[in-house]
């Protein structure tokens, strides 16, 4: 029985990078490391501050043949992309498992919104792409998406291959070319799947460069003359840094930020169904997801037992090397963000929370845990924390809740579980968030949404869905006349 080969054979990307061609970075090669056993993966190769100039003037020529393409071949290549990754869909599962630390249950959760970001995209080269305005008799007036040119995109270690995907697929459907550059602790699935993919799918060479490397490659993307905007995923700290260097060189920026979200479950909820919320909403990932539900606010009256019971159910979950067993969490990213939730939850617990179970850990591996006596003077009811911590807080009305949950400068996603929609939905009407659920948790993705946060998690703008053309895209006003009037000076 013949084998599928493989998609990404380590001789292939072994100290290279992708510029159209696989070849040798510029800078010193760097490890790959496996978080749950510190294994070394492989190495890949840096790019240079030529490199990214170089490769963005190739992109910016090849994206104008590519522009020019039959919207039919271009879609074509989406499909394709598409059917590979499916075929290849273990072998990608296990990238992620491997270099990012997922549970398998992420991993797969992560490839199906891939999946999906490509068919998504697959669509757009023959959708609508501008209207017809009013205009005087004679005259056609125009309005038209046209491509950005090139699209820089810089994109995160917690969910790479998605998160890279949702941009990099929507800015080539909509005709731009993309130089990505993936973060470094997750170059391959964040990074050197999507080059093999679309490789692989017959996307001209030059039209996706995939650039490895530090911040200076990030700052050498913000300030690049042919690229014409930059996408970012990422912390908030981080898009702060990169929105106002891009600005400075009047490119079109796109941020989706970090949040500190809030799980509402309500008096009336039904308590099995909290919990299970909660600890997805809390744990998923190892709770390193930017709509992670970074605060629970629970009604009094059901507040003793939900927290009995979610203080079970945290003691369930194990913890573990994804790649060797079946659990439910496994590794920190690294032991900077290992040793930073460490310190948060230290922090908090001097400012008077309590730890009902877990804040330790073994390795990059921390237990799931649980804190209660979280105020809203403890530096945890504000700041994001990127770990397995959930923050129990109790409210009396939903008046109290709404005040909680609004009293962040983040507002990215939120959530409410209640048996009365009407009355879920009035109170969510009031919170200031980008993404709001009723009856569900806060970490939800569907490809063919709008995301995007509003505050501190977002400048305004969204990616995903119908927003992608306006964000790959820009207007133009074309008019059009049988001969051109004589105008009198």
């Amino acid at each position: 029985m013949s084998t599928i080969p493989l998609l990404l054979p380590i001789e292939l990307w072994h100290e290279r990078l992708f510029t159209g061609h696989w070849q040798p970075g510029m800078k010193p090669p760097t490890a790959v490391t496996e978080p749950s056993t510190g294994s070394e993966l492989g190495r890949v190769g840096n790019a240079d501050i030529g490199q990214v100039s170089r490769a963005s003037q190739n992109a910016r020529e090849a994206q104008k043949n590519w522009y020019e393409q039959h919207y039919d071949e271009r879609a074509a290549v989406f499909r394709k992309a598409a059917q590979l990754a499916e075929m290849h869909f273990d072998e990608i599962v296990d990238w992620l498992v491997r270099e990012t630390g997922s549970t398998r249950t992420k991993a797969n959760y992560e490839m199906s919104l891939t999946l999906k970001a490509l068919r998504e995209s697959s669509s757009l080269p023959s959708s609508q792409q501008g209207q017809v305005l009013p205009s005087t008799p004679g005259r056609l007036s125009i309005a038209r998406r046209r491509p950005m040119g090139v699209v820089g995109v810089i994109s995160p270690f917690n969910f790479p291959l998605y998160l890279g995907m949702r941009a990099v697929a929507p800015a080539l459907a909509t005709g731009n070319a993309v130089v990505l550059k993936p973060d470094p602790r997750t170059t391959i699935s964040g990074g050197f799947v999507l080059a093999r993919l679309f490789e692989s799918a017959g996307l001209p060479a030059g039209l996706l460069h995939v650039l490895p490397g530090g911040k200076d490659i990030g700052a050498a993307l913000t300030s690049d003359p042919h690229i014409a905007m930059i996408q970012f995923t990422g912390s908030t700290n981080a898009g702060r840094q990169i929105g106002e260097a891009a600005s400075r060189h009047l490119k079109k920026v796109s941020l989706e930020l970090g949040g500190k979200n809030s799980l509402i479950i309500l008096d009336d909820a039904d308590l099995d169904q909290a919990i299970s919320n909660t600890a997805w909403g809390c744990y998923l990932h190892q709770g390193q997801i930017c709509m992670s539900s970074g605060r629970v606010l629970v009604q009094r009256k059901i507040y003793d037992k939900f927290l009995t019971k979610l203080v079970a159910k945290a003691k369930t979950l194990t913890v573990g090397d994804p790649a060797k067993e079946n659990v439910a969490l496994g590794p920190l990213i690294n032991a900077e963000q290992r040793d930073r939730v460490h310190k948060l939850v230290q922090a908090a617990q001097q400012a008077g929370a309590r730890v009902e179970t877990g804040g330790q850990y073994d390795g990059l591996f921390f237990q799931p845990t649980v804190l209660t006596g979280v105020t809203a003077e403890n530096p945890i009811f504000h700041e994001e924390v990127f770990g397995p911590i959930a923050i129990v807080v109790p409210f009396d009305t939903d008046e109290e809740a709404i005040q909680m949950a609004n009293n962040t400068e983040y507002g990215l996603s939120a959530a409410i579980l209640s048996n009365n929609v009407g009355r879920a939905l009035k109170l969510g009407e009031q919170l200031q968030v980008g993404l709001l659920h009723i009856n569900d948790q806060t970490v939800n993705e569907e490809a063919i949404n709008p995301l995007g946060g509003v505050g501190i998690s977002g400048n305004g703008s969204s990616i995903g869905g119908t927003a992608n053309w306006e964000t790959f895209t820009q207007w133009q006003w074309l008019t059009l006349k049988e001969k051109a009037p004589t105008y009198l000076l």
